[in-house]
């Protein structure tokens, strides 16, 4: 068992920014009696809108509301802001100009332009040389795609930042890439974890505009600007954490030993288990395991499984027809409807896409020759409980071929994120996977943000933190989440 760490001689609080696809949220660390807690101060809203030519991200909403939560959090802690460190969802970037400032509101990753992007750079480099290369599941949303989309548009060519660390240059950090976040743009040797020049002349990009790769952990300098000016900002640290929101999200999970997997639920269920060296055969090749770079010079080896995706689309179905449900609602109603007969295929192609879900899982039942389902809003929590069974089942599955894979014998399975407060799909998994099934935090991403900074403070000179340090902050903060 891994000792507490001790509370820090400096006991100045510290924010964490996280930054979704859907809203952004800025927490605060504080100590009180001894102990840490840690309260959301500021959530709003986050979504693309169509603008110059493209599904494009706002940055001037975003970054105000990212300056209202600092703004937030300086005045509550009048004891001083130690650090402040942003993760975020991965692949979209901020093409910069001379002198750091954005040229555009950057791409949305569900933007169009990587269709043809994805067929042009599949005609300059082979797919199975792209997966060699990288470890990394072919996604055209990647920003290998995305580069290769400014090519084609015939783009100037210009130094660019992923969304956290462009928020974090924006605060007087240096431009830099930090290597979780840079292993999902799909342009990092997997043997050398470096940037690799033979991808970035497939994508016609100039590897010379990367930014500098930083291992999560590394102390960037101090807050500078306006922000500085308050008070409590005015000697504030900015760290580079595991800024893959998912990376930070496994962090955040307070478990020592080789034993365990992990789930991050929520709309993707990312199903795997964290390594010391990528796993890159021909069969996790095959059936699309990807290696994506962990906080402590780790793998986080996972699966994409389709997740709460579908009970949501199902849910706006029947809003659609006059009745609208809560997931708290249908998921006590699940609970006590019978168990469904026959499962969905739950990755099924057909299913990952919007629109009338209800139908599209009607359709698959007949497909298959399962028994009709009533699909209406009248019958939701059988088709709930569908869902949720079809789930259980594939993470049994995922979790096999990961333990063939990895050679690892599995005991416990974390699950992370918003689908961890589902009890009733947690029962579920715990019976086909035969594993311990633990629910961790909601605010993972949060979480295990602040653990990678407590580790870095630490030690702030040094290069990096270790995975064991991370752990043992985890462990002291899982309980310590609130709401201000």
């Amino acid at each position: 068992m891994t000792a507490t760490p001790p509370i820090p001689a400096d006991t100045r609080a510290l924010v964490a920014v996280d930054l979704g696809a859907e809203s952004c949220r800025v927490s605060l660390l504080r100590w009180t009696g001894g102990a840490a807690t840690v309260a959301l101060v500021h959530r709003f809203p986050n979504a693309p809108r169509v603008a110059g030519g493209g599904l494009r991200w706002d940055l001037t909403a975003i970054e105000s509301g990212l300056e209202h939560g600092l703004r937030a959090c300086a005045s509550l802690a009048t004891e001083g802001i130690r650090s402040i460190a942003v993760d975020g969802w991965a692949v979209d970037y901020v093409r910069l100009d001379p002198h750091g400032h954005a040229l555009a509101d950057p791409f949305c990753y569900r933007d169009e332009r990587t269709l043809a992007a994805e067929a042009s750079l599949h005609r300059r480099i082979e797919r199975q040389r792209l997966r060699d290369l990288t470890g990394v599941q072919l996604l055209r949303i990647n920003t290998l795609y995305q580069l290769h989309a400014d090519t084609l548009a015939h783009a100037e060519p210009s130094p660019w930042l992923n969304l956290p660390e462009y928020i974090l240059s924006r605060w007087g950090a240096p431009p830099i890439a930090e290597w979780t976040n840079a292993t999902h743009s799909q342009l990092i040797d997997l043997r050398t974890g470096e940037w690799s020049a033979e991808l970035f002349a497939a994508a016609g990009a100039e590897i010379a505009n990367a930014p500098r790769l930083v291992p999560p952990g590394t102390v960037l300098g101090k807050l500078s600007g306006p922000l500085a000016q308050l008070p409590a900002l005015r000697d504030t640290l900015l760290i580079a954490p595991a800024c893959h929101d998912t990376a930070s999200a496994i962090a955040g999970i307070p478990a020592q030993g080789d034993d365990w997997a992990y789930i991050s639920s929520g709309t993707w269920s990312l199903v795997g288990t964290l390594l010391d060296r990528p796993a890159n055969g021909p069969a996790a090749a095959a059936e699309n395991f990807t290696n994506l770079g962990a906080a402590g010079g780790k793998i986080c080896f996972h699966k994409n499984v389709n997740g709460m995706w579908l009970l949501r689309q199902c849910m706006v179905e029947w809003a659609r027809q006059g009745t609208d449900w809560t997931v708290e609602e249908l998921v006590a109603a699940a609970e006590t409807s019978q168990q469904p007969t026959g499962l969905l295929d739950v990755d099924d192609p057909d299913l990952m896409l919007a629109g009338d879900m209800p139908a599209r899982i009607a359709n698959q039942r007949h497909a298959l020759g399962l028994p009709s389902l009533d699909v209406r809003a009248g019958n939701a929590p059988a088709v709930a409980s569908l869902i949720f069974h079809s789930l259980a089942a594939r993470y049994a599955a995922v979790l096999g071929r990961v333990a063939e894979h990895t050679g690892k014998r599995l005991t416990r399975l974390y699950i992370v994120g918003g689908g961890s407060q589902n009890r009733f799909l947690n029962r579920l998994t715990e019976r086909p996977t035969g594993l311990q099934v633990i629910p961790a935090s909601a605010e993972s991403s949060t979480l295990g943000n602040f653990a990678i900074q407590l580790a870095a403070l630490e030690q702030p000179d040094s290069t990096g933190v270790r995975a064991e340090d991370i752990s043992r902050w985890a462990a002291q903060l899982t309980p310590k989440v609130a709401s201000a």
